[in-house]
């Protein structure tokens, strides 16, 4: 069975990435839910995913007492979606404000991960493969995922994951094909695609066999996906 996650949570009638998400895509029946991870100006781990806030800055600037009300903190998140499948995708790019090249922020995930009761139910991701090799490294018992867009070779992507120890692929929908699952659960990774909204092509995606379908639409995926 396809597990179903909601896009920053069930982002379509109520504000993305917030604790009203989480609780909207649990109510909805989505195994879980993807969320975008931000490290604060004092070392704090905020949802959200964009790299700004609008009207007040860039996330890496802001303190928490800065933040507005509706950014939730990772624990609180991670509370919110107890016994849910949790994605934690870690926002960490070079182009972006508050780059981390020294993995620190890879580890103060991994580490507040383990001190909660969720390590279990828990993927990371990140599309900065150096991200998550140093989440990999603080806690190797972590699930981890690299993100692809669909221009990358997938099948090249992959072999990189493998050799990297990573558990999972998550590639652009636009870049799947049944050989890559297959190749994928040959070497005994997840494939996990995002982010598809469109009943044809959920229903394309899970032919090819792909583990994880993360949408923004999880009343549709469970209905074209369950019945199916």
């Amino acid at each position: 069975m396809v597990s179903i996650l909601g896009h920053r949570g069930a982002a379509h009638d109520v504000r993305e990435n917030t604790l009203a998400a989480f609780v909207a895509a649990r109510r909805l029946g989505a195994d879980g839910v993807e969320l975008d991870v931000r490290r604060t100006a004092d070392g704090a781990l905020a949802v959200h995913h964009d790299a700004e806030i609008p009207s007040l800055g860039p996330v890496a600037e802001l303190t928490v007492a800065q933040l507005p009300t509706y950014v939730p903190l990772l624990d609180a998140a991670m509370e919110a979606c107890d016994g849910m499948v949790v994605n934690i995708e870690i926002k960490n790019l070079p182009t972006e404000p508050g780059f981390d090249a020294d993995g620190t922020v890879a580890t103060t995930v991994a580490n507040l991960v383990m001190e909660q009761r969720f390590a279990t139910k828990v993927v990371i991701s990140c599309f900065h493969l150096g991200t998550i090799d140093a989440v990999k490294a603080a806690e190797p018992s972590l699930p981890t995922g690299w993100l692809t867009v669909a221009r990358y070779d997938q099948h090249a992507a992959l072999a990189t994951a493998i050799e990297h120890g990573h558990s999972a692929l998550h590639p652009q929908h636009e870049g799947m094909s049944a050989d890559l699952v297959a190749e994928a659960h040959g070497a005994g990774l997840d494939v996990a695609t995002w982010t598809v909204d469109d009943s044809d092509r959920l229903r394309e995606v899970a032919a090819m066999g792909v583990d994880t379908v993360i949408t923004n639409r999880v009343a549709v995926a469970l209905a074209v996906l369950r019945a199916a």
